[in-house]
């Protein structure tokens, strides 16, 4: 018995996409192509959205005037009890942060419940005010924590 072996042939396919001129292969680009229809049927792609400047305009919002004065109004007690108004019986700034927490909190939550309900001016007015009152609360905050370390020091020396 003669031990007969097979001869395995390859193929060699070029695929680069140019030749050696730098000009297009005829064959790489249809390949190409082929890929690119083969990849569509695999992975259809959706109908890209339309930009937004090509759809009509959403209606926005309309300010509301009674809207903005309950913020304010809200917003207007935080100040108030953060110690922006002196009280007029002892003209000693009133400084309560239990009842900011809760006003701020309030203003919060109108926020985050109205939100893309809101005109523009409506949020901006909203966001805003919660900004500077947030700022205040935690300057106040660090007011006091300070002045009740120093007591506590003064209360321990001799």
């Amino acid at each position: 018995m003669t031990d007969h072996k097979q001869e395995e042939s390859f193929r060699v396919i070029d695929r680069r996409p140019f030749t050696a001129d730098g000009e297009p292969r005829k064959e790489a680009m249809e390949e190409k192509e082929r890929e690119a229809k083969r990849e569509e049927k695999l992975h259809p792609v959706a109908e890209a959205p339309k930009p937004a400047a090509l759809q009509p305009p959403a209606d926005l919002p309309k300010r509301s005037q009674p809207f903005e004065n309950l913020v304010r109004m809200i917003g207007s007690n935080a100040a108030m009890v953060l110690g922006a108004y002196a009280d007029p019986r002892t003209g000693q700034p009133v400084i309560d942060p239990e009842a900011a927490h809760e006003l701020i909190d309030m203003l919060d939550s109108l926020h985050e419940k109205t939100k893309g309900n809101l005109a523009p001016e409506e949020d901006s007015l909203l966001l805003d005010l919660l900004g500077k009152l947030k700022m205040t609360y935690l300057e106040v905050n660090q007011a006091i924590a300070a002045q009740a370390t120093t007591q506590a020091k003064a209360k321990t020396r001799p």
